[in-house]
Order: C-alpha cells, then structure tokens, then sequence
C-alpha cells in the first residue's frame, strides 16, 4: 500500500490555507528580540565591558581594605557605635557597590539611546528592510521588537550584571579581609546589600519608565529621517527652547526635558530624612522608596502615553518608508 509523506502543498493557495495558528506558534515577537540580539552585541557587551573594567578597577582598590575597616568599625566606645560615625561608614562601605550598579546602568541608558536612533534608519540605510519586509513578520511586531531592546531586555542586563558584580565584589573584600585577619563578619553583616539590590531594582524600574519617552522618540525620528537622525532628533527641540527663551524670557520647555532626564530622583525617592536633613545618595534604605508618589505623577503617565503615540507613529511610518 502506498502512503503519502512530506507532503507539499500543490498550488499557492494550499499553501495559503495554513491556520493562522501555525505563524503564531513561530512566536515571531521572540524571535525578532532575538534577531536583535544577534546584529547589535553593543547590547550586551557594552555593560559587560565596563563591569569587567570596573571589577579589575575595584579588585586593585581592596588591598587598601582591611585598613579601612580597622579604622572605621573599630570604635573606641559604644556611643561612637550610635554616632554619624557610623553611618558615613556604611555609605563608605555601600559606595563602590552603588557606583558599580550606576556606571553599568549609565552605559545601558547610552547603549539603548544610540540603538534607538540606528534601529529604523539603519535598516533603511543597508537596504535590509526590502527582505524583512518579505517575511511574514508584521510591521508593529518589528517596532515593537525593536522598542524592547532599551524598554525591556537593556534594563534586564542591568539588574543582571549589577546582582552578579556586586555579589563578586563582596567575595573578593570577604576573601581580602579573611586573609590579612579580620573585619569578614563586619562587612556580611553590616553592608545590606540586598537592600541595595532591591533598590537597584527600583531605581532600574523607574528609569526605564521615566525614560521611555525618549526612546521611542528617538525611534521615530530613526524611522522618519534619511541622515543625521541624531541631530533630527536633538536639535529641533534645543531651538524650539531656544526661541522660548528669546520671544517669552521664559524655559518650559528647557526645564521640561531637563526633567524627563534626571526628574524622576525628585518624584521616586525621599532624598530627605525625617527631620529634612538630605541623605547620601549613595545608599538610599527602603525605607525612602516612594513609588506611590512616583506612579501617581501626571508626568509619568503623560509620558508613558507619548511615548506608545510615537510607537504607533513608527509602525504606521515603517509601512510605508522605503530604502534611502
């Protein structure tokens, strides 16, 4: 008995009859975040680099270590234990490990700012747009893809190589203290690095949101302009400011994109204690989170619906831009 197998379908339009299943199965959101990852290692080796140099950087500072801790935790009476003293001493244990998250997260901001502005024009420019348009992979799936790289996988990265850098730093101090006899159990016990861990977290969650309007600005701009995106995507704002300052002597819009930069410390985080006094940035307790305060802010919100206007813009601009 004969039996058919591999089947192909005879004509165009058998092959038109698959189940609109099937192409949702391929998972085609993934596998173009993939796509991604696979032509842009920036993303990925960029904040590797810089944590390597960092780590290397720290690893020559901890020979100074042990000296540090018998100057600091070593008090000579029990009130110097409940003094200042003693907290300015955690933020001097705590601030390596802050910084290390910040520079990392810093570089993911700039990473995700140029991948943004290169991420419709260069396909554009290189003419690959012609083959991915002949995939059966749908223009919003394809901005969307690319709008999660800085929104979605960039800050990922972040908390990942922070976690693991901070968490290595920590091993190395330890393994530094044990060897010259001393101050270990001071350090495991009083730097709360999983709470600054979290706070990392916070603060990445923030950022991200915060910023989400740039990065989709400066996605539509990639997607609208033939050259020199940067400069279509920068300049037209810092005239327009410019000119409010000259015709009305006043700087809304300067102090308008002065806070979609570095605004949302003010509106997420009390960097003020209970009696006003400001507290030091490089360790912030849980304590001063205020993300009732942040995800409450007008601002937030009108951002956040500026930023999915210019992603609809983008996808329906995609549609129909061609080669340059």
């Amino acid at each position: 008995m004969n039996t058919q197998s591999n089947a192909v379908p005879g004509s165009p339009l058998d092959s038109q009859a698959i189940p609109p299943a099937a192409l949702s199965d391929t998972r085609p959101l993934y596998w173009s975040v993939q796509r991604e990852l696979w032509e842009n290692h920036s993303i990925y080796v960029a904040p590797l680099a810089i944590a390597a140099v960092y780590l290397l950087s720290f690893a020559v500072s901890v020979i100074w270590l042990p000296n540090t801790m018998r100057e600091v935790w070593m008090p000579h009476t029990m009130r110097e234990m409940a003094t200042l003293k003693v907290t300015d001493s955690l933020i001097g244990l705590a601030m390596p490990y802050t910084h290390a998250a910040m520079l990392v997260g810093l570089i993911a901001f700039l990473v995700g700012i140029f991948y943004s502005l290169d991420a419709l024009h260069g396909e554009r420019r290189d003419r690959s747009i012609l083959f991915w348009k002949s995939l059966p992979v749908s223009d919003r799936t394809t901005v969307l893809s690319k709008a999660a790289i800085p929104l979605v996988v960039l800050p990922l990265i972040v908390v990942a190589i922070s976690v693991v850098l901070q968490q290595i730093m920590r091993v190395l101090s330890i393994t530094v203290l044990v060897v010259n006899g001393g101050g270990a159990a001071t350090l495991w016990t009083r730097l709360p690095l999983s709470e600054m861990e979290l706070v990392t977290l916070y603060g990445v969650v923030v950022m991200v949101l915060w910023h989400a309007p740039i990065y989709c600005w400066f996605l539509l701009v990639s997607g609208w302009a033939r050259r020199a995106v940067f400069l279509w995507a920068v300049v037209p704002l810092l005239a327009i400011a410019a000119m409010e300052n000259i015709a009305f002597h006043t700087l809304f819009l300067g102090h308008t994109l002065h806070g979609r930069l570095l605004g949302f410390t003010e509106l997420a985080f009390d960097l003020k204690d209970k009696n006003g006094v400001p507290i030091d940035a490089h360790f912030i307790p849980l304590t001063q989170l205020a993300p009732g305060r942040f995800f409450s802010s007008p601002s937030l919100w009108l951002g956040l619906v500026f930023a999915v206007a210019c992603l609809v813009a983008a996808v329906r601009l995609r549609r129909y831009r061609e080669p340059i």
